[in-house]
């Protein structure tokens, strides 16, 4: 899987409450979480992601709740992939869930600059900064979560299993 797109680049530490503000979780539609995307920290996160775009952090990304709208709202925003030096484990679990990719990949933030062009190499761990030319590692995936990030998330991936479908 590849997918290439431009960097927004954000921090570290940054929780689900800014990611999708808890006022709108009452909301059970993808597309109306999306409006609110990063609204706190970056107001027009939402016109920049439609064109499709890569999230790059620092550490620690997604921390704070566990709440799955917080994946949902991004990816549903146009995110592409999200890579960052490392993740809240409940965030990183539930965007796998949810077939949105995340990679950590140790000195990103060093490396990827706000715009960048970047083109993510999913099943060999590798992001090339096409802007700069530089090749990122990033911890590849097990290929049983690739899986699951090809069939779109969890659910449609249990489904493909029980309907026969290879696991």
């Amino acid at each position: 899987m590849k997918f290439s797109g431009r960097a927004i680049k954000y921090g570290d530490n940054i929780n689900t409450d800014v990611i999708i503000p808890s006022k709108y979780l009452t909301s059970l539609d993808p597309n109306e979480l999306a409006k609110h995307a990063m609204e706190s920290i970056d107001p027009d996160f939402p016109r920049k992601a439609k064109e499709g775009v890569i999230i790059v952090a620092g550490r620690n990304f997604g921390c704070g709740s566990s709440r799955e709208q917080a994946p949902i709202a991004l990816k549903y925003a146009g995110v592409k992939c999200i890579v960052a030096e490392s993740f809240a484990r409940i965030f990183y679990r539930n965007s796998i869930n949810v077939g949105l990719p995340v990679l950590e990949a140790p000195g990103i933030s060093r490396l990827v600059e706000d715009g960048d062009m970047l083109t993510v190499i999913l099943d060999k761990g590798e992001i090339l900064n096409e802007t700069n030319g530089k090749v990122i590692k990033a911890n590849k995936l097990p290929d049983f979560i690739l899986e699951i990030i090809r069939d779109g998330g969890l659910i449609e991936h249990l489904i493909k299993v029980f309907r026969g479908g290879k696991s």
